[in-house]
């Protein structure tokens, strides 16, 4: 387990006060994961929102250096589990142990205990053992022998999976798929960003300059201005039409889908200084949400086909208000 430094910095309850230093991180994880704006955004604004993300990449663009980043940012315990066919439930969850001198059974807590948790190369992880990470994700708990353990306050899951090497893995069911809110590609950085993480001026080398810019009680805070952000008859309106034409296109689209959606709207919209959800926010956010959820028509779509569908339905479904 990697331990950052003693928090310093005093708690801000306020909303307003809180959005500074999240913006200030932000900017620092910007700076680290470099030419990946967007990308780092959205992985930020999920974590605001209190979802989990999947990346789907090729090795070596930057997932493991993002997903510490944010627990840098984040201020809290972070745990990285590599994914193999023969891990166990009680590799991830934790077991109970016989405490000779307490004559009882002990907890002993797994690596899932902790604030972000970077899951590298989830598909090759066995669908039992997948399974197990069902309740931590939507929940906050673990269950195990009739015992209930909350996990930390606030939880991340970040995901990874190689879109290319299939052997020896498992498709992820749809069941796994619906717990992330959302799903991001990194890509290969251009060659301007390259270029610095090549210098050691941006990328892994860079992860020691990041620091807390709020101790944990700020980050609760931050989620609970978010879950604020106003959603007003307009948008669940929008939100319910987009949901039916997924569905009636032949594609799955859960309700929990729907709220992931609008989690990571009000997430960019409290970013973005409003406390109000705009179109914009709703557009720009719904291919990362939906496109890993199920094909959209009879025939098993990849990811960049599903995005191009999702932006076919945007165009074609009317926003019907202007925000604010």
């Amino acid at each position: 387990m990697i331990h950052v430094p003693p928090i310093l910095i005093p708690p801000v309850c306020s909303p307003e006060g809180v959005r500074p230093a999240a913006r200030a991180g932000l900017a620092a994880l910007q700076a680290v994961v470099v030419g990946k704006e967007a990308q780092v955004r959205r992985a930020f604004a999920a974590m605001l929102a209190g979802g989990h993300v999947l990346l789907e990449d090729l090795p070596g663009v930057g997932k493991t250096t993002l997903a510490k980043g944010l627990s840098r940012i984040l201020g809290g315990s972070f745990q990285r589990v590599q994914g193999t066919n023969d891990l166990l439930p009680s590799d991830l969850l934790g077991v109970h142990l016989w405490d000779a001198k307490e004559q009882g059974f002990r907890f002993q807590p797994g690596p899932v205990f902790c604030h972000v948790l970077l899951l590298d190369e989830l598909n090759r992880i066995g669908p039992k053992t997948q399974s197990a990470m069902l309740e931590a994700m939507v929940e906050g708990q673990v269950t195990l022998d009739r015992s209930t353990h909350k996990l930390p306050e606030p939880f991340f899951v970040i995901a990874t999976q190689n879109p290319l090497d299939h052997a020896g893995t498992f498709p992820l069911p749809e069941s796994q798929l619906d717990r992330f809110s959302c799903t991001i590609h990194l890509g290969y950085p251009d060659r301007a960003a390259e270029r610095l993480i090549l210098t050691g001026k941006a990328g892994s080398e860079r992860l020691d300059t990041l620091s807390p810019v709020l101790d944990l009680e700020g980050w609760r805070q931050a989620r609970l201005a978010v879950r604020g952000v106003k959603v007003s008859e307009a948008v669940l309106d929008y939100v319910e039409r987009m949901v039916e034409r997924i569905r009636t296109g032949g594609g799955f689209c859960s309700t929990r889908a729907a709220k992931h959606w609008l989690g990571l709207a009000q997430a960019e919209a409290w970013l973005e200084g409003r406390d109000f959800i705009t179109p914009d926010d709703l557009q720009r956010t719904l291919s990362d949400t939906m496109a890993h959820r199920g094909s959209l028509d009879d025939r098993r779509l990849n990811r960049g086909d599903r995005r191009e569908q999702l932006a076919k339905l945007l165009k074609e479904l009317p926003v019907g208000w202007t925000g604010a």
